[in-house]
């Protein structure tokens, strides 16, 4: 399974149920060359050609199921990801 967010394709999924935490990487998870926040709260993890190469989003399911998108701002626009349902299903 795999998630397309702003072009990128995500498909390294995990999602830990009890804490609600979903981890989506392009390629295998690696140390990031720098990370940041969102102003949502999501964690950015960005690759040495600055490339977004992991989001780490806390209370996936409770903002996905509330709100039926999760809102992401990058840093250079904001982002509407509505494709979770089966990832988070799935989990």
């Amino acid at each position: 399974m795999s998630v397309t967010i702003d072009g990128i394709q995500f498909d390294n999924i995990d999602y830990y149920r009890e804490g609600d935490v979903l981890s989506l990487w392009s390629g295998e998870p690696r140390r990031p060359a720098s990370d940041d926040a969102s102003p949502e709260g999501h964690y950015l993890q960005f690759g040495e050609d600055g490339a977004l190469i992991a989001i780490t989003i806390v209370n996936a399911r409770r903002i996905f199921e509330r709100e039926g998108k999760i809102p992401i701002t990058l840093p250079e626009h904001q982002v509407e990801v509505t494709d979770l349902g089966a990832v988070l299903a799935a989990a």
